[in-house]
């Protein structure tokens, strides 16, 4: 039936996209060699990448299907600081196990109306056994919060039946399921049991730092970098710290019209981040 659209003066309003447009597989967009992580953390990656291939090992072979039953599912979540390649290496995971990945993201299955999350909530669910996709959820931290103890709201209510229905949902979900968050501390203590494995990713050291100073620097532009020096110069800088820092210095050397990215360009760029972070901080 066609929708008669409600005007107010020359605005049209229309109707939200139906949850399951919202829900579709993608190809994986990084892969493994195309992040740079500390090598404890990446060895952890790499761990569950490898899962699917020693599954047979390790249930079959080695009996632990008798005394993990119900482990087939499993459930992974990325922490830690903003920038440091979380959402990077859920797709890398993903493309690790030749699958496709279905990104969820809150925005995709908040509703204003109550009721309507938790049904979202399975739509997704859904959609990622159809496809047979990596299920992932960014900013995890807004679903998987600590429940309400003391209602006194609707929507406290609303809150509480969401995080029963996804629990109830990665309880029968017998695949990979990925969380990306920020606020780990956050979680409910029943997520945090049902999740399998935590990996923490932390800020670059020095030679992450450096690989990432190279990694983002394309061989075409003149320079006089020195990626030693960069990478011992400014510590506490994110990969996406790194890769915003070189953008900017590039566009204001192209602005001045100088024939170099010159490295007092790229110093000026990530003081601009590293005193945006200060401010942030509230110092």
């Amino acid at each position: 039936m066609p929708i008669n659209p409600k005007r107010a003066g020359s605005d049209t309003q229309r109707p939200e996209p139906a949850a399951e447009e919202t829900f579709l597989p993608e190809e994986p967009k990084w892969s493994l060699d195309e992040i740079i992580l500390p090598a404890a953390v990446k060895a952890q990656i790499l761990d569950v990448a490898t899962y699917s291939e020693n599954a047979h090992r390790v249930f079959e072979l080695w009996g632990f299907k008798r005394t993990h039953k119900f482990s087939r599912r499993i459930g992974i979540n990325l922490y830690g600081a903003p920038g440091t390649g979380k959402t990077m290496a859920a797709h890398a995971i993903a493309r690790e196990l030749g699958r496709k990945i279905l990104v969820v993201n809150y925005a995709d299955i908040e509703s204003k109306y109550v009721g309507e999350t938790p049904k979202n909530i399975r739509k997704a669910f859904d959609a990622a056994k159809a496809s047979g996709s990596i299920l992932f959820f960014d900013e995890a931290d807004a679903i998987l919060s600590k429940r309400v103890t003391n209602m006194t709201q609707a929507v406290d209510v609303s809150v509480n039946q969401t995080r029963s229905v996804m629990l109830m949902l990665m309880n029968e979900f017998q695949d990979f399921i990925i969380f990306a968050t920020n606020f780990i501390e956050n979680f409910d203590a029943a997520f945090m049991r049902r999740i399998s494995i935590h990996v923490k990713f932390t800020l670059p050291d020095e030679d992450c730092r450096r690989q990432l100073w190279r990694m983002y620097t394309p061989p075409e532009v003149p320079n006089n970098l020195d990626f030693d020096e960069l990478a011992k110069k400014f510590d506490g800088l994110s990969g996406s710290d790194i890769s915003n820092a070189m953008l900017n210095a590039a566009f204001k050397a192209a602005r001045l019209k100088v024939d170099e990215l010159d490295k007092s360009l790229v110093f000026e760029a990530v003081e601009n981040i590293l005193a945006s972070k200060r401010a942030n901080a509230g110092q």
